[in-house]
C-alpha cells in the first residue's frame, strides 16, 4: 500500500507565539477594535430596529425595507464579529490536520 501523494509542499511552518516582540500590544489593538465594532453594531442594530417600526407604524414601505435590511446587516455583523476568534482557529486548525 503506497502513501497518498500530496500535491503540495508543506514547509513546515507553524504559527509560533513570542517570536516578535509587541505581541500582546497588538492583541489588545485588535481586541480593542473588536470591541468597537461590536459597540457599533449595537447602536446599527439599535437605529435599524427603531426604522423598521416607524416604518410600519407610519406605512413607509421604503423606510420598513430600509429597517429590516440594517437590521439582518447588523445582525450578522455582530454574529462574525463575535465568532471571528472561533472562525479564525477553525479554519487554521484544518492546515494542521493530516489524512
Amino acid at each position: 500500500m503506497q502513501h497518498a501523494q500530496y500535491l503540495a509542499y508543506n514547509p513546515g511552518i507553524t504559527p509560533k507565539e513570542g517570536g516578535l516582540p509587541g505581541l500582546s500590544v497588538l492583541k489588545n489593538v485588535v481586541s480593542s477594535i473588536n470591541l468597537f465594532g461590536i459597540i457599533a453594531v449595537v447602536g446599527a442594530l439599535a437605529i435599524s430596529a427603531m426604522v423598521w417600526a416607524w416604518g410600519h407604524h407610519s406605512g413607509g414601505h421604503q423606510a420598513e425595507a430600509n429597517g429590516k435590511k440594517g437590521t439582518v446587516i447588523a445582525a450578522g455583523c455582530a454574529l462574525l464579529l463575535g465568532a471571528a476568534n472561533g472562525i479564525v482557529a477553525f479554519f487554521s486548525a484544518m492546515g494542521t490536520q493530516v489524512h
